[in-house]
């Protein structure tokens, strides 16, 4: 059995029953039904969940900042948490976004044609 890649997830606090657009606005961001987000909301489950180090970075890390800076320009409380080895622990957003700084640049590193790439 292999351990699950890490990740950054984001619940929203207190289980709140969202309006229709807020769910809408939500499923536009992080590309989830509306009916997906609501059930995960209500059950207390992440609204997002970010795989980092995978090839989907480019795509999962802005929709996680865009649904961060929606949420927080709602005054929706939620919580960040980071999940590697098999546990997950809150963490705050200045450490998500050191996380993400630190996923791109190492993206970057790898990807071909790029400074770091020594294979040109």
């Amino acid at each position: 059995m292999t351990a699950a890649e890490p990740s950054l997830s984001l619940t929203l606090t207190g289980r709140p029953d969202l309006p229709s657009e807020v769910l809408k606005a939500l499923y536009r961001i992080t590309g989830r039904a509306s009916t997906e987000l609501r059930r995960s909301i209500l059950a207390g489950e992440p609204v997002f969940t970010a795989h980092l180090f995978g090839t989907d970075h480019v795509d999962v890390a802005p929709r996680l900042e865009k649904t961060v800076a929606y949420l927080g320009d709602l005054g929706i409380d939620f919580a960040v948490h980071e999940s590697a080895d098999g546990t997950s622990q809150p963490i705050t957003l200045e450490t998500m976004r050191s996380i993400l700084e630190t996923d791109a640049e190492a993206q970057a590193e790898t990807e071909p044609g790029t400074e770091a790439d020594d294979t040109r």
